[in-house]
């Protein structure tokens, strides 16, 4: 079913942080903006089944798919840059591969022969790579291969990557990205690293096709065809990828250096002649040339992590250049706000973003920049654990339940204004026991949340255990709350906003999740347009 498919593996050598899903996600929007339907998928070659237990600090922030997948962050970008929904089959893991084979001798479907990586293993990669195409949705399928070649753990996926060049010839074409780094003391770039990845690469038997060269210097044609005449490719090959300035330049660094016409040269397609980035080239210009400036709090407990918060940051680029604004990021520890300092840590910003998270560091920090910002009057917008932190605060503060807290923090709680769901308490394994993926809410007319997005029934995006608790709706509603959205299956509150407030919202799904280029989330629109009017008060 996918004879027509063709499939692009991007594989990575030198240093791991290359960029391999900027660039997987540049060409999959060039290749969309010449007329091709494209999808991105990532291979990440650690035995965990998927990120959804890893602790941020060893791998950013865990990305979460419409059907319920907890995947690589890299997901993240693939969905903001070609505004294609990804799935549970867009990021495998060598742990799920390891499980599937398990479960497949288990069941006795290999008739007693020994398991080996060699098929068993290759076949599996090969099925779950295989699996987006024979959807027949797609004309190309880009699969990012994670870690750098030469890592043991990436040996199988390597292999799998051999077997698919010699069975499907030209329908299939590696990249290879790889650093030329720049010697500043003999003020030369240096093709050698590159020269050994790519021999490194040709010792598992997988020749690439197109390699792609991060440099902070140009490459000047000597090195291109130095480069091209060791690793056996044309110079037309070598692509440069120079440090950028922002990730949304690089398509169209990739466009002027031809990268998408090579891969189509390299898979015998016609190449259209019309490239649609007209969109894409708007948002840049909107993105570097602001009219407007604010300033926006982030309030959470990983902070020093960049990639913690990765989508929110970028969900904040997407609103900004939407209002033609460019926002701030000032990033807050919870853990260092008390009542005391709160004013002092928190003055001078415009808007405030309490973040999601799970346990109980930093979570009264959490609790009194919310009330600041209920307080103050300033634009506030709290997302899962954020918006459940705002239902703590106004319960303690405004209703004067003493003590009210979330049984997730406090099971002994006199007030368990957030409770967990009742067919969650007897779950005890962590992996994939969260409400996750994308529900319905229903909007009331009359709330921002409607407001912002401009229609009644929308669907997001969660990740959590717990919930507001529907004991404490009418006092909530009584004191001048608005349960602006219900899930209607569940009737589950989903977003709360504080009615005599300019713009206090809390959500407890994810909108950042949702955030392109394309179409920039309706909240973050509205939180930054709340944040400029703020400012224009002040």
């Amino acid at each position: 079913m996918d004879q027509n498919v063709k499939y692009i593996f991007v594989t990575g050598g030198v240093s791991s942080s290359l960029g391999k899903g900027i660039i997987s996600s540049s060409l999959a929007k060039l290749l969309q903006a010449r007329g091709f339907s494209v999808t991105i998928q990532k291979l990440d070659p650690y035995i965990n089944i998927d990120p959804g237990t890893l602790n941020p600090y060893e791998h950013g922030e865990c990305y979460v798919t419409d059907d319920g997948a907890e995947t690589d962050l890299d997901l993240g970008h693939y969905e903001r840059f070609s505004n294609t929904p990804t799935s549970q089959a867009n990021n495998v893991t060598t742990g799920r591969i390891y499980q599937n084979v398990i479960n497949k001798e288990r069941r006795g479907e290999y008739l007693g022969t020994t398991v080996q990586v060699i098929p068993h293993i290759t076949d599996e990669i090969k099925r779950s790579v295989r699996l987006l195409g024979q959807t027949g949705k797609y004309d190309f399928v880009i699969t990012e291969i994670g870690g750098t070649v030469g890592d043991i753990e990436s040996f199988p996926f390597v292999e799998t990557v051999r077997q698919m060049k010699w069975e499907l010839e030209n329908r299939c074409v590696v990249i290879h990205l790889t650093l030329v780094p720049y010697l500043r003391a003999a003020g030369e770039l240096k093709s050698k690293p590159t020269q050994h990845s790519v021999k490194k690469l040709l010792e598992q038997g997988v020749q690439p096709d197109i390699i792609v060269c991060r440099t902070e210097k140009p490459l000047y044609e000597g090195i291109k065809h130095k480069i091209a005449q060791f690793c056996n490719i044309r110079p037309s090959s070598v692509i440069e990828s120079l440090d950028a300035e922002t990730i949304y330049d690089v398509p169209l660094m990739m466009l002027e250096e031809k990268l998408d016409v090579e891969v189509l040269k390299k898979t015998n397609t016609p190449i259209p002649e019309k490239v649609d980035l007209d969109n894409w080239k708007r948002f840049l210009n909107n993105l570097k040339n602001p009219k407007y400036e604010v300033n926006i709090g982030l309030v959470g407990k990983y902070i020093e992590l960049k990639d913690a918060y990765k989508s929110i940051n970028e969900a904040f680029v997407h609103g900004g250049a939407m209002n033609q604004t460019k926002v701030n990021i000032r990033r807050i520890q919870s853990e260092n706000i008390t009542a005391d300092n709160a004013r002092e840590l928190l003055k001078g910003l415009d808007g405030i973003l309490v973040a999601p998270g799970f346990g109980n560091r930093g979570i009264e920090g959490k609790i009194e920049a919310i009330r600041y910002a209920r307080e103050n009057k300033i634009p506030f917008l709290g997302i899962c654990l954020g918006m459940q932190c705002a239902v703590i605060e106004f319960s303690r503060n405004v209703l004067h339940l003493k003590g009210a807290h979330s049984t997730e923090m406090d099971p002994d709680t006199p007030y368990p204004v957030i409770d967990i769901m009742e067919n969650q308490k007897k779950i005890k394994n962590l992996g994939g026991t969260m409400r996750l993926g994308a529900y319905n809410c229903k909007l009331n007319r009359e709330s921002k949340s409607y407001a912002a997005y401009g229609k009644e029934m929308i669907r997001e995006r969660h990740r959590h255990r717990y919930e507001f608790n529907n004991a404490y709706r009418d006092a909530f509603e009584k004191n001048g709350v608005r349960l602006a959205g219900i899930n209607p299956e569940e009737d589950l509150v989903e977003i709360i906003e504080i009615k005599d407030h300019p713009w206090f919202i809390g959500v407890q799904f994810h909108p950042e999740y949702r955030s392109t280029v394309k179409q920039p989330h309706p909240l973050f629109v509205h939180f930054v347009k709340a944040a400029l009017e703020h400012k224009g008060k002040k």
